[in-house]
């Protein structure tokens, strides 16, 4: 069921031993975002009741794995049970559904440990000091879209030696599965079995995987798995880490553990209901996703395109490099704190950073001056947002988002949005860079 992306971010206010409180309208006017991300509130209080088997889970012992934007961790059957077509609550999407691709059944050791596979006879001795490499890693994960057995199996092809392919970025998806496979196809990115298909190319997802559509974790499934065949043909598809990501982190791992927010006090796992969490995606969801998501870098520089999922300068917070950024968020990410991770998630909540007409363009600037690149790239904020075509009063029929059909450059085009607003029945954008205009 699709959640309505106005109410962003909002936090439920409570007393202490007291139910938790949250606000039930929607906002007349647009907030006023300053040091802190404006959440919604209208005073209106329910009560939310207690969600079984939401409870923090203790760490569990940490299992190396693989690179981030490498080879998948393993991969989840998408289940047929949590089809929203079979949901009678069910939006039918205006510009369609995705043609159907097969749905295998449930594996019937789904919570089994992945099996690795082997490439060389298990007794056979490794030589004095050989380290494996890349193309000899196994490749281990389930596949969603009907590949047979439990362990995917990709042919190593060599790049090539032209130099790298040609590079796009996907806005966000928030658990639209049948909508991004779509895209994907439209692109030639990947084939009709879901596969990736476009050898040497290069791919990068600008973020919010899940909440408020119906299959977030089957999204995930298939970037970890496209990543392992994009690099065995060659090319690669990566991720960077949305404030969806730390979300849903929190709610896994912090539960209902108390934290002191800008609107009083709070918890992950009651935010995360607020904004759009699915309980089919916290059933399914698995320690690889956690270690895959805690792991992805928040801002990278790609053909002097500064890629990033929020459209803020919170991110100079956090070092004066990308290289820095990204390893002070994994070490604090990583401390296992729920004040800090809450810190995170709520400094990523904000927007809006470059859509004054006076002060946008000199906030992009900023950035781009720290981080190098010539343009900023990002998600989070719906573009119908940034258009202010969303939540106006006036009555005035002007274009909504469904008309969304590419991306949106502003901020002396230095700024380009990539969030079509695929919640609110627009448009899910996957778009190759650099751009014509």
């Amino acid at each position: 069921m699709r959640t309505e992306t106005l109410r962003d971010f909002r936090v439920p206010v409570t007393e202490p031993a007291a139910p938790y409180a949250v606000s039930t309208g929607l906002p007349h006017e647009a907030p006023v975002y300053g040091e802190y991300p404006a959440y919604y509130e209208d005073g209106a209080r329910a009560a939310v009741p207690p969600q079984p088997g939401y409870a923090p889970q203790p760490p569990a012992a940490p299992v190396p794995q693989p690179d981030p934007h490498g080879e998948p961790h393993g991969e989840q059957h998408r289940d047929p049970r949590h089809d929203p077509r079979q949901d009678p609550r069910h939006e039918e999407h205006p510009h369609g559904r995705a043609q159907e691709y097969p749905h295998p059944p449930a594996h019937p050791h789904a919570d089994a440990e992945p099996v690795h596979s082997m490439t060389k006879d298990p007794e056979e001795e490794e030589p004095e000091g050989y380290t494996p490499t890349y193309r000899d890693l196994p490749v281990i994960g389930r596949t969603p879209l009907g590949g047979p057995g439990d362990t995917v199996q990709v042919q190593y092809v060599p790049q090539d030696a032209s130099g790298p392919g040609p590079l796009y970025v996907v806005g966000d998806v928030h658990g639209y599965l049948d909508e991004l496979v779509t895209e994907l196809r439209t692109q030639g990115l990947i084939d009709a079995e879901g596969h990736w298909s476009a050898g040497n190319a290069r791919l990068w997802f600008l973020g919010d995987f899940t909440d408020r559509g119906p299959d977030g974790i089957g999204v995930i499934d298939l970037v970890m798995r496209l990543s392992a065949e994009a690099a065995a043909a060659g090319g690669y598809c990566k991720a960077l880490m949305g404030n969806h990501e730390l979300l849903l982190i929190g709610a896994k791992r912090f539960g209902d553990t108390p934290v002191v927010s800008g609107a009083g006090t709070a918890t992950f796992q009651a935010a995360w209901l607020l904004n759009g969490g699915q309980r089919t995606d916290m059933e399914r969801l698995q320690d690889v996703h956690i270690q895959w998501m805690s792991r992805l870098d928040a801002a990278v520089l790609e053909e002097d395109h500064l890629l990033l999922h929020s459209d803020t300068t919170a991110y100079l917070d956090y070092g004066d490099s990308i290289e820095d950024v990204n390893d002070t968020i994994h070490e604090l990410l990583n401390r296992g704190d729920v004040d800090i991770t809450w810190d995170l998630f709520r400094k990523f909540t904000k927007r809006f950073a470059f859509r004054d007409e006076e002060t946008g363009p000199q906030a992009v600037r900023e950035l781009l001056d720290t981080y190098g690149g010539s343009r900023v790239v990002h998600g989070h904020s719906p573009i119908p947002y940034l258009l202010g075509e969303v939540g106006t009063e006036d009555g005035d029929e002007s274009r909504g988002p469904e008309a969304v059909d590419g991306p949106h450059v502003y901020a002396d085009g230095l700024a380009i949005a990539m969030d079509g607003g695929v919640t609110m029945a627009g448009k899910l954008l996957v778009v190759r860079l650099p751009l014509s205009d």
